[in-house]
């Protein structure tokens, strides 16, 4: 009987062999992924990058999350909140593969019918999009997870345990212990990662290969002289204050939030703008040279995105060139609702299948709306909107700043809400009245004596008229203020504060040119943007 009890024990699968098993089972999935996602980054490539699954469902993905949750990375992550969703999304499917190889381990085409479930999803959200040209966008996903697919079936056959005698060289003695084929599972692993990481790069250098066309045409841009150029900024409107924000933001500091996990490069000469819809008597198809050869104006204007918390970043003023929107709306036989318009809503849409609402009185009331055509001297950066976007002053960037513009539709606010109002936000959103102290920065120790506090304020397309500065809860104190550009640009200021040893807390706000007070009344950014007064807190030693 001990003699038996010892065969059967010798029988029996070490414990090693069964881990390294279950390891190959994992390489198997993470194999299987990779493939997929290689082979449809390649087949993507040769039609759009966008379509490719990761993107397709991480867009999918922005679309589908509460304005709160959104609201929540941009504040924690910043621009980089897409890089974390991608990242994000990307681990998720280095589990799921590790998990759908184990689970082939033991039954094989189950596992493979997992890397083709998740190619069926993948499909289903590039076809979701807004921007979708139709069934070509599904085919990145669809053909990268057979391709998968098939790994996955072919490395889990060569895991499957079999009679000692059916592979001699496979894993296990000559006792009749089960085996698996692991030298076999070895080398087509082994060719499978090569021959994928050879398709990955092939379709990364092809991709990469996509945008060139663009970058070529803003490379040969080349911005003729405004009709109207912007006033020359008032000399004390640039205060040279170590740590305040500088009065022009340059391009490569200025702020991005938009929804695109990759950033559109249009061929500025296939470019072409179609305004048309309600109240329109002669539409327009307007090409890129075709804006250039317009009076072209030129104006410094502060921007400013709804998702800006109290004191938040995501504000910035350049010097923007382009055609008056309202000059073009006008030739189209526009009129605003206060002259018998029937349009009330200028809807922009983006390549990329966002789309916003502007009210079309604001855009005629005289203000300069842009089309917006250069940047600080420059064309268009890509991430800012190339070739053209809109910049319309007073206007949160939601209701007002469509980047990589391609149509412009006049309708109504009853009969269409675009992106962001579908998602619980204010169709209409005037700027609201704010400032920001920029140095000291929160929790800084500065020496007790003299300390200069400074910031911006901004109330675009009202001006800041005061700017006020309290100690703790004492009095506010008048600051004082740059001189004032123009009523849609911000204007920095300061305050010199005899500092005392001890704990303080600064807070600072701002009047407008209407007389009205920043509030002291708190709110979040959904629907129409965040107010109160920013405060910081300092240690004086």
């Amino acid at each position: 009987m001990a003699e038996e009890a010892s065969t059967t024990r010798r029988r029996q699968p070490g414990r090693g062999a069964v881990w390294a098993r279950r390891a190959l089972g994992a390489l198997t999935g993470l194999l299987a992924g990779y493939t997929a996602l290689a082979v449809a980054e390649l087949v993507a490539a040769f039609g759009r990058v966008e379509s490719g699954p990761v993107i397709a469902v991480g867009s999918a993905a922005i679309d589908r999350t509460p304005p709160p949750v959104k609201d929540w990375a941009i504040r924690h992550f910043g621009t980089n909140d897409k890089l974390v969703l991608q990242l994000g999304i990307l681990a998720a499917l280095v589990v799921l593969a590790l998990a759908l190889g184990l689970f082939a381990l033991s039954h094989r085409r189950a596992g493979s019918a997992g890397v083709l479930l998740f190619g069926v999803v993948g499909a289903g959200a590039a076809l979701s999009r807004p921007d979708s040209v139709g069934v070509s966008d599904a085919m990145p996903s669809v053909v990268g997870a057979v391709a998968g697919a098939a790994v996955m079936y072919v490395l889990a056959g060569r895991l499957r345990v079999a009679p000692s005698a059916a592979a001699p060289d496979a894993e296990g003695g000559e006792d009749g212990r089960p085996r698996w084929d692991r030298r076999g599972f070895l080398v087509v692993a082994g060719a499978t990662a090569v021959a994928t990481t050879g398709v990955g790069v092939l379709g990364r250098s092809l991709g990469g290969n996509l945008g060139q066309d663009a970058v070529a045409s803003r490379d040969a841009v080349r911005l003729p002289a405004p009709a109207s150029p912007a006033r020359k900024v008032p000399t004390g409107a640039r205060l040279r204050i170590p740590g305040i924000s500088p009065f022009t933001t340059p391009n490569g500091d200025f702020y991005r939030v938009d929804t695109a996990l990759v950033v559109p490069k249009v061929d500025a000469r296939s470019w072409r703008l179609r305004i048309h819809g309600k109240g329109v008597k002669r539409p327009l198809s307007l090409s890129f040279d075709d804006l250039l050869r317009r009076e072209l104006i030129e104006r410094d204007v502060t921007l400013t995105c709804v998702s800006n918390e109290v004191g938040g970043p995501y504000v910035g003023n350049a010097r923007w060139t382009g055609v008056r929107l309202a000059t073009l709306l006008e030739e189209c036989g526009v009129r605003p609702p206060s002259k018998g318009g029937p349009a009330d809503q200028l809807v922009s849409r983006s390549v990329d299948g966002m789309t916003i609402g502007t009210p079309v009185e604001d855009v005629m009331d005289g203000r300069d709306a842009l089309l917006a055509v250069g940047m600080n001297g420059q064309p268009l950066p890509f991430v800012h909107g190339f070739p053209v976007r809109m910049v319309v002053p007073g206007l949160y960037g939601y209701v007002s700043a469509c980047k990589w513009l391609k149509d412009i539709e006049l309708t109504t606010f009853d009969s269409y809400d675009p992106y962001w109002v579908k998602r619980g936000w204010a169709r209409r959103a005037p700027i609201k009245t704010e400032s920001r102290i920029d140095t000291p920065k929160p929790f800084a120790r500065p020496k007790s004596g003299t300390v200069t506090v400074a910031g911006v304020a901004w109330a675009q397309h009202r001006g800041v008229r005061k700017v006020e500065v309290r100690v703790d809860d004492g009095a506010w104190h008048e600051a004082d203020l740059a001189a004032q550009d123009t009523v849609d640009t911000w204007r920095q200021w300061f305050y010199r504060w005899d500092a005392t040893p001890g704990g303080h807390t600064l807070t600072v706000r701002a009047t407008d040119g209407t007389g009205r007070v920043q509030t002291d009344r708190r709110t979040r950014t959904i629907p129409d943007g965040a107010s109160g007064r920013h405060s910081v807190v300092v240690t004086v030693d």
